[in-house]
């Protein structure tokens, strides 16, 4: 599924020009709540070979989102965890997802990441008074190849000028999550949030409230970083 786009991001190659020096992560340090991460790109075939090259296991079409002009491919990383390739629907007509995704002409991009809750309702809830600005639960659907729906409530946050933080989502009870039947061989070794002094001020308050555990490092702009780990190689995107 996708969700407001985040800034264009860079590969491992760019990413030390954009971040300050680095204190690595513990290996396999991923929030507790992490979902899925978004990979957009503007052709889905495209997306899915960048993968492949980089990591081995070649991700396999997902289904198509109707309305949003897009479409996706998902690879599993394992533990509930899944990659989502998203990129434009040449079957649909061009929503403002898709054409921003059509912006992406460079190496596919990290667009936005999830975080799964159990009970969105009751979350929204909590936000509200909290003083969060969200959008939703709003009803998400995708038909999977098999002809099966899958089904899921999404939550948005409106006020995030870092783009660090994620969209929560909440999967029916009927569905299968996508790291199940996903092609498997890739595992997650670290999501990372980056942020200027000015900037972690802002968020980390955020996190806290909203009980995630993103680690968060300084770093020269506000950025996300995910470290993927396959039978060929790792492959290391940012925001």
């Amino acid at each position: 599924m996708l969700e407001p786009l985040s800034r264009r991001f860079f590969l491992a190659a760019t990413a030390g020009a954009l971040l300050a020096p680095r204190i690595p992560a513990p290996a396999n340090q991923v929030p507790k709540l992490f979902d899925h991460i978004l990979l957009g790109c503007n052709d889905l075939d495209r997306g899915i070979d960048f993968v492949y090259k980089q990591t081995g296991v070649r991700a396999a079409f997902g289904g198509v989102h109707p309305g949003n002009g897009t479409q996706n491919a998902l690879l599993s990383l394992a533990e509930s965890r899944y990659l989502e390739i998203i990129a434009p629907d040449p079957k649909q007509p061009a929503s403002a997802d898709a054409r921003d995704l059509r912006s992406l002409d460079d190496d596919p991009a990290l667009v936005g990441w999830a975080a799964h809750h159990a009970d969105l309702d009751a979350l929204a809830a909590r936000l509200k008074n909290q003083g969060f600005t969200i959008e939703g639960p709003i009803p998400g659907s995708r038909k999977r190849p098999d002809g099966r729906l899958l089904t899921w409530k999404a939550l948005r946050l409106k006020d995030d000028p870092t783009r660090l933080l994620p969209f929560f989502i909440e999967w029916s009870t009927n569905s299968i999550h996508p790291s199940v039947d996903s092609p498997q061989g890739c595992h997650l070794l670290r999501f990372e949030a980056f942020a200027p002094d000015t900037d972690a001020r802002l968020i980390s308050g955020k996190i806290e409230a909203l009980g995630l555990d993103l680690p968060l490092a300084d770093g020269k702009h506000s950025l996300l970083v995910a470290t993927i780990a396959g039978p060929k190689g790792e492959l290391e995107i940012t925001s």
